[in-house]
């Protein structure tokens, strides 16, 4: 079990590592069309040509779901409805989903109708999409001594914008896989590979993130990173169940590699900053930024200096 002040550091480690999935994998992203310019790249791991990588709304969630649990030590769903409708107003260009721009100006004023207002997403299905997986991870290594904590807390980040059972279940599967990974930065804690994985579906409820979580346990870590996203989703459909199962699986098998989770994640494409930040907040969970290259870190926008001293 790490002790309060590790978990702490993986938390802030966690959110790191998303801000930095999320900034390269936009890079990707944004080369999509046509892709094969961009798979020979990753291939041949030629580092993204831009001078500065921009994160987008996934890392400014990210970061309120972070002050929350350093201002409060857990999940005040009130309260974080107020803190995603501020810092959308704040910066409204990350490229933020269709729903998140219908909810967000409204949690804005009114944080108090969360559950009613997140509810009525979507004809009233709520949302599936992959938001409140992308922005867990340092939830989920904040509460790396206490897995039932840290499910019970990942559903209750994730019901402030997505109700359906399926946007949910994503972000418990991905706060499972950080708590476990942080857990792996005392020498002998802390599962990997197939392990980590059939833990992580242990604790997700039943439905299709928790068989597709299944499916990547089945799935040989030698699998070409195209074909494994081909056969478990690569958030190309925008979806929870389309976006977790592949990326808890770039995660998994590169625990102790940073860069080489994050390439392996951008070569399945689709929605590649939410993969790679996804990835990457697992991973920085048990790593930190060791081993990412210096420049890599110079070109990633920079996270508000509060990040640091939290």
């Amino acid at each position: 079990m790490t002790t309060t002040t590790t978990a702490r550091q993986a938390a802030r480690d966690a959110l790191e590592g998303v801000a930095l999935g999320d900034a390269f994998g936009e890079r990707w992203f944004k080369r999509f069309r046509p892709p094969a310019e961009a798979i020979e790249q990753i291939k041949a791991r030629r580092t993204p040509e831009e001078p500065h990588w921009h994160w987008t709304d996934d890392t400014a969630m990210a970061l309120a779901v972070h002050r929350a649990l350093i201002d409060q030590d857990g999940i005040n769903r009130t309260q974080l409805a107020a803190m995603f409708g501020a810092t959308f107003l704040a910066d409204p260009a990350r490229g933020y989903g269709h729903g998140m721009i219908r909810l967000l100006p409204v949690l804005a004023e009114h944080p108090e109708r969360w559950a009613t207002e997140a509810r009525e997403l979507f004809d009233g299905q709520g949302s599936l999409g992959n938001g409140a997986a992308m922005r867990v991870a340092p939830l989920g290594a904040w509460f790396a001594e206490d897995l039932d904590e840290a499910v019970e807390q990942a559903g209750w980040s994730a019901e402030v914008t997505h109700t359906h059972p399926e946007g949910v279940a994503g972000a418990v599967a991905v706060a499972v896989a950080a708590a476990l990974a942080a857990r792996g930065r005392l020498p002998g804690e802390g599962p990997g590979g197939a392990d980590l994985l059939r833990e992580v579906a242990a604790r997700t409820p039943d439905g299709a993130i928790r068989d597709g979580v299944l499916a990547a346990v089945a799935l040989s870590p030698g699998t070409a990173p195209w074909r494994a996203a081909d056969l478990l989703g690569n958030g190309q459909r925008i979806r929870a169940s389309d976006t977790v199962p592949f990326a808890l699986w770039s995660a998994a098998h590169h625990l102790d590699s940073l860069t080489d989770a994050l390439w392996t994640t951008a070569e399945g494409l689709g929605d590649v900053d939410t993969t790679c930040a996804i990835t990457g907040g697992v991973v920085a969970a048990r790593t930190g930024l060791a081993g990412v290259p210096a420049d890599w870190l110079r070109r990633r926008e920079a996270l508000p200096e509060w990040v640091s001293a939290g």
